[in-house]
Formats: structure tokens, sequence, C-alpha cells
């Protein structure tokens, strides 16, 4: 039981580590990443209940639509209401890339507990697979809300703000659909699901650099 537990939490503490170990300016409060990852734990229950209603009613059943729908649209919807209630209005969300540490940090406490339940139930022995994809999967997902929920923060114009915020929600949702998309309706899916993954690290790492360069131009712009 205790490797199950281990398999089931090391890829997302280590992911999650990364993420936070790369804020180099003002790195967050220890407790605030810790409190977005329990928040982001705590989101697994209601939506599976809320997925299981969807999954009985007539009209969701057997359709690519339907299970892309239960699990893009509401798991990133809920994410990133959390994300937006006790993140982005906090005080210490004080630059650009404080939006993907806690952007990762809830999505992969929702990614941890959900790995933790399938683990408990198809055993150890998808462990690795688990991490390198639908753990991983999460967090890049992740990346791009956060950097948008930065962009949004710190933009002047009103607007420009509405316009960051819907495409923190946006984005993740058409991204987690395509890779739900591939496992149902690709035969092959390795095939693919390979260059989507290289593409979300590419791209994820590209945004933790902007990130951190628009945090740099804030922090040396702030009185002294």
């Amino acid at each position: 039981m205790i490797a199950l537990i281990g398999a089931a939490i090391a890829p997302g503490i280590a992911i999650m580590s990364y993420f936070y170990l790369r804020d180099s300016f003002e790195p967050e409060p220890i407790s605030m990443v810790i409190r977005s990852f329990i928040f982001g734990m705590l989101l697994v229950i209601p939506i599976m209940v809320l997925q299981y209603i969807m999954q009985n009613e007539w009209y969701w059943r057997d359709t690519i639509v339907a299970e892309v729908f239960q699990s893009a649209v509401v798991e990133e919807f809920f994410k990133w209401m959390v994300i937006f209630f006790t993140a982005y209005k906090h005080v210490e969300f004080d630059e650009p890339y404080d939006g993907i540490v806690y952007a990762v940090a809830v999505s992969l406490g929702f990614a941890t507990l959900e790995n933790l339940f399938y683990l408990i139930i198809n055993g150890t022995n998808v462990a690795f697979w688990r991490a390198l994809l639908p753990v991983s999967s999460h967090a890049l997902f992740a990346v791009w809300m956060g950097y948008y929920l930065g962009k949004a923060k710190f933009t002047q114009s009103t607007q420009s703000q509405r316009f960051f915020l819907w495409i923190s929600l946006m984005l993740p949702i058409c991204l987690h659909a395509i890779y739900n998309a591939i496992f149902l309706a690709i035969q092959n899916w390795l095939l693919a699901i390979i260059p989507f993954m290289i593409f979300l690290w590419w791209q994820g790492m590209k945004k933790v650099q902007r990130a951190h360069e628009h945090g740099s131009k804030n922090l040396f712009s702030r009185p002294q």
C-alpha cells in the first residue's frame, strides 16, 4: 500500500517542485502553494460525482463529444474557478509567473488524488504511464491557464484583462479536449499523443520563460 501511495503522489510532487523552484524572483509562500494543492485535491470528489451523474443521463452516453465535455470542460472550469477565487485575487499573486505556480498546484492536487484512485483500482503496473501522460498533461494545461491568468492580472486595460481571463479558461479546455479525443478517436493513439505531449512541453516551457521575462520587467520597474 505504501508503494502504491508513493507511486501515486511522487509524480505530482516532483512536477510541482520543478515549477515552484523555477520561481526565481519572489518565490510564493509554501503555505499558499500547499493550500492550492489541497484545494485541487478537494475538487476530485465533487467533479467525480458530477461526471457520474452526467454519464447516467441518456443524452451524454457513448459519444466522443460527451466524453470530452465531461472531462475537459468540467475539470478545467472548476480548476479555473478555484484558482481565480483563491489565488488570483490574493495579495501574494504579485508577479506574472505566480499564475503558473498556483495553476499548476491546483491542477496537480487534482491529478494526484485522481491518480491515487486510479492506481488503487488498476494497480501500480500503470503508474509510469499515468505519470508520463495524465499527471504531466494536467500540469501542462495548467501552465497555459496560469500564464494567461498572469497576463490578465498585470495588464492595465480592462478589455485586455477580460480577454486574457477568457483565454486562460478556453485554451486549457481545448488542449484537454484534444488530449482526450486522441485516446477516444485514434486507434494508434501513441503515434498522436507523443508529438502532442512534446508540443505541450515545448510551448509550456516557452510560456514559463516569457512569464519570467514579464516578471523581471515588473520587478525592475517597481519603486525601490
